[in-house]
């Protein structure tokens, strides 16, 4: 198959061989029958639209928590993923009611969904602190807790408020490193100086999805290793650590019986979020008998066919997240159209040669490779329960808050 050439209008997938095209049908015959995913009337409907199905949401909610050996108390997912109250309202219904999160919208959303327990796992500074102080204030039967890597964050939170040291497992985006154990129990003894709560450690590893099943094993039990040095260093100093937190997606299974995390005093919670939607980089990343399937997809229209070769269709880059990289998103019941190319409202497959094509103004089902990010594109999502009903859910947790409220 022959690749359609860059340009300056949008990301562009390289040329498509089919060696690639092979590794694509490797999960796509994992994702399902496009009729599984189907909604009556969709014709009626404006799209791009987003689709949420509560029957294989509830279904990854239970494989998450077969994977931690049964027990929701050992879980706190980041929330960034599900976004919507009638999602995060699923977690507290399975028993999972501690969570993370990174905005202030986010955590008011996570209070307001029944979580008992609310870590703010970004290092909120100045008015964004400020802010998270006043929601907790509202939701009092809530315990709040928040992230620090720097003495200069611990003096602007209220004494009621827990906090956790950042900890970086090698991404460098925040965090004191594991092996900096000095560094680490003076923040430790600064935050108990002060007159607050340390409850913990907090060790984020998302970077290591990018390697394979096996090498992704591997570093991830290396830095384990680490971290439960660093919590029993602390720990020898005569200071309990109550919580570790570890692990997305793609590793919460090796933290989850890994003796030097499991058999210590503190409590292990591990934090998968993108699995509760299970998009196409789950479905790549993680083994089939894991029992993720996609919950989320985003019907598009067919809107031109610019070649014999090509169609395009209206969810671009305002839909269906590119931040992961081209192809963004798997098209359910059409395996040979691959993504090659999106600009802001423009997503163009490209066929085999030869090929039957959707016919213009059909609907297709798009699986996206990024599903926080795609959700976070739309204002409003289609709902579709257990038993068929469709609602119309605000995605509640989207985007940031305005930065002061009008007068």
């Amino acid at each position: 198959m022959t690749g359609i050439s860059a340009d300056a209008s949008g990301l562009t997938a390289p040329a498509i061989d089919s060696s690639s095209s092979s590794c694509e049908r490797s999960y796509t015959d994992r994702l399902g029958s496009a009729d599984a995913y189907r909604i009556a009337g969709i014709e009626q409907m404006l799209t791009p639209a987003l689709i949420v199905f509560g029957a294989a949401v509830d279904s990854n909610i239970a494989a998450i928590i077969k994977h931690v050996g049964g027990d929701p108390s050992r879980l706190r997912p980041h929330i960034k993923t599900a976004k919507l109250q009638r999602v995060i309202r699923r977690y507290v219904d399975f028993g999972i009611d501690h969570c993370k999160c990174a905005t202030t919208r986010e955590f008011e959303v996570a209070c307001a969904s029944g979580m008992r327990d609310v870590l703010v796992s970004y290092p909120m500074m100045g008015k964004n602190a400020q802010k998270i102080e006043e929601i907790g204030a509202r939701y009092p039967d809530v315990a709040v807790s928040v992230l620090v890597d720097h003495q200069d964050q611990i003096g602007q939170w209220d004494y009621s408020t827990g906090i956790f040291l950042d900890v970086n497992p090698g991404m460098d985006r925040t965090g004191v490193g594991p092996e900096q154990s000095e560094k680490a129990l003076e923040l430790v003894h600064a935050i108990i100086e002060s007159g607050r709560t340390f409850c913990g450690l907090h060790y984020y590893d998302g970077h290591l999805g990018s390697y394979e099943f096996e090498k992704r094993r591997s570093l991830a039990i290396q830095g384990y290793d680490q971290l439960a040095l660093l919590a029993s260093t602390i720990e020898e100093a005569g200071i309990p650590v109550g919580e570790v937190i570890t692990s997305g997606t793609f590793v919460f299974m090796f933290a989850s019986d890994h003796a030097p995390l499991t058999q210590a005093k503190w409590t292990l919670r591990m934090s998968p979020g993108a699995a509760i939607y299970g998009d196409t980089n789950v479905m790549q990343l993680l083994p089939a008998e894991y029992g993720f399937h996609p919950a989320i997809v985003v019907a598009t229209r067919v809107v031109s066919h610019p070649r014999a070769d090509l169609i395009t269709c209206d969810a671009g880059l305002k839909a269906v997240a590119g931040f992961a990289g081209i192809p963004n998103c798997s098209v359910l019941g059409w395996s040979d159209l691959i993504p090659q190319r999106m600009s802001e409202e423009h997503l163009t497959l490209q066929a085999p040669p030869n090929s039957v094509l959707p016919d213009l103004g059909s609907v297709l089902y798009l699986v996206p490779r990024h599903a926080g990010l795609t959700v976070n594109n739309f204002d409003v999502a289609l709902f579709k329960s257990s038993d068929g009903t469709l609602t119309l859910e605000p995605v509640s947790a989207q985007g940031h808050e305005a930065p002061f409220q009008a007068r």
